[in-house]
């Protein structure tokens, strides 16, 4: 049954680290934002970092970056513990907006846009938190 358990607390990290992400990024939000489209940020910039880490004309850097950004969040052991309330999973998303700041700014705001896959209100929000100005968003 110790499955169950860290089934369980997985479970609830994940939901804990997207309810941050989105109380932080509706701090932040454009007026494109809708609450349908808050909903469906964290699956787009989990989807994002993957389609980035897997593009190949992006620098090798860049690459190295998000697959060590994946491998972070991935990792048990984290810069504040994840049992501690709120700031244990807020350090993620620092850690995720961090990151995707420095990639846009290697990759550059093109390429946040050419693999976008939600709604231009949520690349509008995410490419603000990348601090570049948004680009189109392409639907996919």
């Amino acid at each position: 049954m110790e499955w169950v358990r860290t089934l369980a607390v997985v479970v609830g990290g994940v939901l804990l680290l997207w309810l941050v992400l989105l109380a932080l990024l509706w701090r932040a939000r454009t007026d494109e934002l809708t609450a349908r489209t808050a909903l469906r940020l964290l699956p787009d910039v989990v989807r994002l970092v993957r389609r980035l880490a897997a593009d190949g004309s992006l620098p090798r850097g860049v690459r190295v970056r998000l697959w060590l950004l994946l491998g972070y969040l991935l990792m048990p052991i984290d810069l504040v513990p994840d049992f501690i309330p709120v700031l244990g999973y807020a350090d993620d998303v620092i850690v995720v907006a961090w990151t995707l700041r420095s990639v846009t700014r290697r990759a550059g705001a093109g390429a946040l846009a050419r693999h976008w896959p939600g709604e231009p209100g949520g690349l509008a929000l995410v490419s603000r938190l990348a601090g570049v100005p948004p680009a189109g968003a392409p639907r996919g």
